[in-house]
């Protein structure tokens, strides 16, 4: 059954506003789905925030005053355009490319392109809304944007790759700038396809600047971007752990998907001393009771490489069972890491892990709780890294990249990574500054993320007047 966006069965956000809070919540909100109709994972987002961010608003009467809310929740611009390409049989192929703009009120707008046959205007609005709170945590001068097209990658040549594009960049590279849009990597968005971007990019302009970000180390691309999000997100729990005198070290740590952040979240965990057991891909998960060691995760870099499926890890590791069809969150655990995609854990297996003695949650992924299991973990009092804090590791490697990119430098891998850590350290610290609870050890994640990535956009908004 469908989770509503405002599950009034839990004890915060809008379910417990009243009065004010909740007329401006439901007015708000009611505008949002009138604009936006058919737009369910935006909508959601939006609600997410609203519940955090407006009675903060109504505290601050200069924020409702200046229409703060309603101006963020609609974009800059949108860019909308035909992508035309030639397919290796022949074949004209033609496709759909965005490019939501949603805010520079801090820098310019800043966010990954994503290429995925799923995707619509409504996956992008939801993506670049999020970024905004996201970019704006990470303490570094980027705003917030989102795009990508509904091409597939898999199964496609690399010449195919390359003219698609090509023929994408070629209508989009009006539309960015080092100062003033830079795209990065996403789904389906790796170093390949930011290389044949980049290249079309300079060849149009006759220039060489940190226009994408995710580039190729030989070419301007920052060491451990790869790494970025998965160890971000573990950085967080990290921090989280510590905040009331714990340690990941010996925890058990159920993680969902096997690409990239899932990779290198378990890899993190692994070298920190906890004990990752499980990864999944959409047909099922492994579970590893004695936890996996770097020899078996270079086995699943390997394998996802040349895209197989997880399944065959049961083959080459026996001593780990694969359940067909299910997701990890029965899977006894200290620590959940979602990091396969956007509402992935429903209000029944959150229940579950609570049931089961998780203490942490980090959304490694965007969005991957559904509202319903977000609330089970506030109520529930469970430390709950949303992904706006506990994945932004990611986009602030790719700000650091264009840092090094605008002074012509290139650091070390121990220079970004140490920056990294403080990067989460202080998105931490920000959680900690808006979302603490007087007299305990609680911290609502939730609504620190969201109040403290408002309070520097909202500031930046008004100090500029009515734009």
């Amino acid at each position: 059954m469908k989770e509503t966006i405002v599950n009034t069965n839990h004890s915060h956000g809008p379910a417990s506003f009243q009065g004010e809070d909740r007329d401006y919540f439901n007015t708000v909100m009611a505008h949002v789905i009138e604009k936006n109709p058919g737009e369910p994972e935006f909508h959601q987002a939006v609600a997410e925030v609203l519940g955090s961010v407006i009675p903060y608003v109504n505290q601050n009467a200069r924020y409702k005053q200046a229409k703060i809310l309603e101006r963020l929740i609609e974009p800059d611009r949108i860019v909308i355009f035909r992508v035309t390409w030639e397919d290796d049989t022949g074949c004209v192929q033609v496709n759909r490319g965005y490019r939501v703009q949603f805010s520079n009120a801090i820098g310019p707008y800043k966010g990954g392109l994503r290429f995925h046959p799923s995707v619509s205007l409504g996956t992008f609005k939801f993506l670049g809304f999020e970024q905004i709170f996201k970019n704006s945590l990470t303490t570094l001068p980027i705003g917030a944007g989102k795009g990508g097209a509904d091409f597939d990658p898999k199964g496609k040549s690399d010449h195919e790759i390359m003219r698609f594009c090509q023929s994408f960049m070629t209508e989009l590279a009006r539309h960015i700038g080092k100062d003033v849009d830079v795209p990065a990597g996403d789904i389906g968005v790796g170093a390949r396809e930011v290389s044949y971007l980049f290249g079309q990019y300079k060849r149009l302009n006759n220039r060489f600047t940190g226009v994408l970000t995710g580039k190729g180390i030989e070419f301007g691309g920052s060491l451990i971007r790869t790494e970025a999000t998965g160890y971000g997100c573990v950085y967080f729990i990290q921090n989280m752990l510590q905040h009331v005198n714990q340690s990941i070290e010996g925890k058990i740590v159920v993680i969902s998907g096997s690409g990239n952040v899932a990779q290198y979240a378990a890899e993190k965990a692994i070298q920190l001393g906890a004990v990752v057991v499980t990864l999944s891909d959409s047909s099922g998960f492994i579970y590893e009771p004695d936890g996996l060691t770097q020899e078996k995760l270079d086995f699943v870099k390997a394998l996802k490489l040349k895209g197989g499926r997880i399944k065959a890890y049961v083959d080459q590791f026996p001593s780990a069972q694969y359940y067909d069809g299910q997701r990890p969150w029965s899977i006894k655990c200290a620590i959940a890491l979602p990091c396969a995609t956007q509402n992935e854990l429903n209000e029944t297996e959150a229940k579950q892990l609570v049931e089961n003695g998780c203490i942490a949650v980090g959304e490694g992924a965007n969005m991957p709780v559904t509202p319903g299991a977000t609330s089970v973990f506030l109520d529930a009092k469970i430390a709950f890294g949303p992904g706006k804090a506990a994945n932004a590791g990611g986009v602030a490697i790719s700000a650091l990249e264009m840092t090094q990119n605008s002074m012509r430098l290139h650091w070390t891998r121990d220079e970004v990574e140490t920056r990294l850590k403080s990067i989460m350290m202080s998105i931490h610290e920000q959680c900690v500054a808006f979302g603490s609870t007087p007299n305990t050890t609680y911290v609502n994640y939730v609504d620190g993320a969201n109040i403290a990535g408002f309070r520097k956009v909202a500031d930046a908004m008004i100090a500029f007047g009515i734009l």
